[in-house]
């Protein structure tokens, strides 16, 4: 299983940037992909995943509402558009291979992509 993440950079609080995560090795679609993060001193938590099989989503409250997560299954390829940024978004992000939309259990992580926010 291999992930690739992309699509991170700057932008200022308020604007917009979308991740983008590539996805290949998988025998099924019975998987889902999640997005992780972890700014500098703080723990990893999950951001948001999406069950490739039927579409199911998770979004964790502090995103809801800002964040959507969607998969181009063409494509193997899973995408997090991030509205209405704020500073405290500013974070690596991971994508990773999950077993359910939750995210709760990853069999695969790919590499980060830096997102950063600026007041």
């Amino acid at each position: 299983v291999q992930l690739q993440a992309s699509g991170g950079g700057l932008v200022q609080a308020g604007g917009s940037l979308r991740l983008s995560c590539r996805a290949s090795g998988f025998t099924s679609d019975d998987y889902a992909i999640g997005w992780f993060r972890q700014a500098p001193g703080k723990e990893r938590e999950r951001v948001s995943g999406i069950s490739i099989r039927d579409g199911n989503t998770y979004y964790e409250d502090s995103v809801k509402g800002r964040f959507t997560i969607s998969s181009d299954n063409a494509k193997n390829t899973v995408y997090l558009f991030m509205n209405n940024l704020k500073s405290e978004d500013t974070a690596v992000y991971y994508c990773a291979a999950a077993v359910d939309s939750q995210c709760r259990v990853i069999v695969g992580l790919g590499q980060g992509t830096q997102v950063t926010v600026s007041s």
